[in-house]
């Protein structure tokens, strides 16, 4: 799958896709940083934040222009539902080092899920474990999803998109040539998905609209889903406009899809 993204990888469409942060600060309260190596010479950096230790892991990939440190701020509304996060970075992102690819981005997931799963399910005893994607995000969950539907418990996806190929379309910028079989893959990747899951978006999201949420949503074969639109929220303020709407759709997702397991 990875494969097929070599034709926006090998364009200049890169430099407005991923806009990658340096910024790094040293990890809050109990929160802690895991590097992950995924090639050599090259680590992926992760932060922890523990909630409960008998709650679920959420594994969370962030947005283009995000970084892990970016959310010491955000955590707390996961850890106060007892829920644990873990945010993982990109390449060139905060203390990551190598430079971003759609292909490395995908295949970097895998290595993730499996790293840091092992050592926490080492540390803490077997715990269940959720993916979520943020806008760019959601390519990794969905291909994460996809890829191991035995080992984790439901997916969610926050201002996300089925194909990248749509959103390129949609930012009018130009196609570096032919994104069907991409756009095709992913539909049919996104259709083959049954675990349960949770679509999130803001209702006024100008950078990838609302009906690209509802596309992914009825697209997923999900027989257990859900669609939660954020009244007047835009793309990067949905977790604020109403958090307690956001978070609490979270909770209740991931509480509801353990009962029916």
């Amino acid at each position: 799958m990875s494969d097929l993204y070599s034709t926006i990888d090998n364009s200049s469409l890169l430099m407005f896709l991923f806009y990658p942060q340096k910024r790094h600060s040293k990890p809050p309260g109990r929160a802690y940083d895991l590097a992950v190596p995924v090639a050599d010479g090259v680590s992926i950096t992760c932060r922890a934040y523990p909630g409960q230790e008998q709650k679920p892991w959420l594994l969370y990939f962030h947005g283009n222009g995000e970084v892990v440190s970016d959310y010491d701020g955000i955590a707390p509304l996961y850890n106060e539902k007892g829920l644990n996060l873990l945010v993982a970075d990109y390449r060139g992102y905060g203390a990551s080092s190598g430079k971003p690819t759609f292909k490395d981005m995908v295949s970097d997931a895998v290595i993730i899920f499996d790293n840091v799963t092992e050592q926490i399910n080492k540390s803490g005893g077997r715990s269940s474990w959720y993916v979520m994607g943020r806008s760019l995000g959601s390519i990794s969950a969905l291909e994460l999803v996809a890829r191991y539907p035995e080992k984790i418990s439901g997916l969610i996806i926050e201002s996300g998109f089925i194909s990248v190929a749509g959103l390129i379309r949609h930012l009018g910028l130009p196609s570096p040539g032919d994104l069907a079989s991409l756009e095709k893959e992913y539909r049919r990747l996104t259709a083959a998905i049954e675990k349960p899951a949770l679509v999130i978006h803001g209702e006024r999201d100008r950078l990838v609209p609302i009906e690209q949420g509802k596309d992914l949503y009825e697209t997923l074969g999900s027989e257990i889903k859900e669609l939660v639109i954020i009244p007047r929220a835009d793309h990067n303020d949905i977790m604020f406009v109403d958090s307690k709407k956001y978070i609490d759709a979270i909770d209740r997702f991931i509480s509801s899809s353990k009962e029916a397991s």
